[in-house]
Formats: C-alpha cells, structure tokens, sequence
C-alpha cells in the first residue's frame, strides 16, 4: 500500500488488545446499497424530514411505508462484500475485546458473519411499535403486503425499526459503546461522512482516552485531521489487506501506550 502509515497501522492493530470498528454508509455502498449523503445519495431525490421522521410517518404512513419496504428489498439483493467478511475475521481474531459499531441499518455485517455488533441506528427489518414495545424481525420482505402495519397488541401504528430523525439513539447501545471506550487501543473509521451525532463523536471519545483512531474512506471526512492515521480508498481494497496485513505482525508483544 502506497500510504506511509501502513505498516504502523498494522503494527498498531496486531498490538491491540481491544478493538472497535465504526462503520458507515461507504462500507455497505460496495455492496450496491445506496447511501444518504454525497452525490447519488438518497437525500438529494428525497427529503428527510417528507420520509424519515415520525411526523411523516402519522402524516402519512403509507407513503413513509411503501418508501421503506422499497429499501428493505434494495438492501437484500445487496451482498457482503470483502470489508465486510475482513471485519468477520478480524472479531474472530480479537474476540472477546471486539465491538463493531454500525451506523448501517441494513444487516450486512451480521449477514457476513459478525456477532459483536451494536446498531447504533436501529435495524431496517424490524417493526416496532413506540405505543408498548412490541417489535418483530422481519425475516422475507415477499411475506409483506402494501397495507400500513399495525402492532397485533394494542393496535397502535408500527413504525420501522430505525432511528429517525429526532429519535434518540438507542439507551443501551450507548452505553455498549461507552463502556467499551476506555478498552479501545484503536478505532478504525470506515466509510462514514461524520456527519451524524452522536456516532461522529465517538472518533474524538476515544482519543480522548488515548486510543488511536485510523480512518478508512475514499474522501476525507471531518475525522481525517484527529485521525491517527488516514487510509485513503475503498474499504473492500484496504480492509481486508489491513486485517490480512495486522494477523502476519500479531507475535508484536501487546504495549497499552503506542509510539509513533
């Protein structure tokens, strides 16, 4: 790899004895899935606050729901691609002090193989009903009709299982995310714009309690002047060759305080 930090990062993963991985919209776009922000993103042909806001939703539910039921079959003629199955290996490899936090509400990463994962925005194949917490999975998008879903227990309009906009994140994966801060020897940045609080602040939290923070991504991002390092291109390219890279340096005696 042409980056002067490559061979540091990897010294810095193969020493490191907890492990978080922040994941964003890029990472899945390899896949074929369509992200929000950036030049095709959705929200240049869709307005949030018309789709992705529980206002929408009781203004209009069945518009909001055909627009959600058009994502979930989007997403699963999706597939894994190589970052994602790198991630797979790189948790098995540093279980049990591995946490994969995605921002991604598309299942790919659990679809690839990856257990310790915390979504952070909720999961696109659940419903949920905000009246007596009533949720399901939805396991076949083909066993779906068009017809707005009401909760079967209290008859209370479901809502899918995302986070929308003025929705707070999910109480207990903030708390998984920041019970894991102070073990986090590195963090690596992949495919996310860093746009979205609180997950964009999650970077800056654990250098904070001095981990380092390598970011993987095509542009740069408002993480690239905190990051540690900053891998440029594709994760499909880098993360697999990265976690390939790191496992080859893994007899590298574990310090807690890296230099460099």
């Amino acid at each position: 790899m042409d980056s002067p930090f490559w061979d540091l990062v990897t010294i810095w993963l193969a020493r490191a004895s907890g492990v978080m991985v922040l994941t964003g919209a890029g990472i899945s776009a390899e896949s074929g899935v369509p992200t929000f922000r950036g030049k095709d993103g959705l929200w240049n042909r869709f307005r949030p606050e018309e789709l992705a806001t529980l206002e929408a939703l009781q203004r209009d539910p069945e518009r909001v729901w055909t627009w959600y039921r058009w994502r979930r079959k989007k997403v699963l003629q999706a597939q894994p691609n190589p970052a994602h199955r790198a991630l797979v290996t790189l948790e098995q490899w540093k279980q049990p002090h591995f946490l994969l936090v995605t921002q991604n509400v598309d299942g790919l990463h659990q679809r690839a193989g990856s257990q310790a994962v915390v979504e952070f925005h909720g999961n696109l194949f659940e419903d949920v009903c905000l009246q007596c917490g009533f949720h399901r999975r939805i396991e076949s998008v083909a066993s779906e009709d068009s017809a707005v879903p009401y909760c079967p227990r209290c008859g209370h309009l479901l809502k899918p299982g995302v986070v929308m906009f003025g929705e707070p994140i999910p109480e207990q994966a903030l708390h998984h995310v920041i019970e894991f801060i102070p073990r986090t020897d590195i963090l690596l940045v992949i495919g996310t714009s860093a746009q979205v609080y609180p997950a964009a602040a999650i970077p800056r939290w654990v250098k904070d309690h001095g981990g380092k923070v390598v970011e993987v991504n095509p542009e740069q991002t408002p993480v690239t002047e905190m990051a540690d390092a900053f891998l440029r291109g594709p994760a499909g390219k880098l993360v697999p060759k990265l976690v390939q890279d790191a496992m080859k340096k893994q007899q590298v005696p574990h310090e807690r305080t890296f230099s460099g």
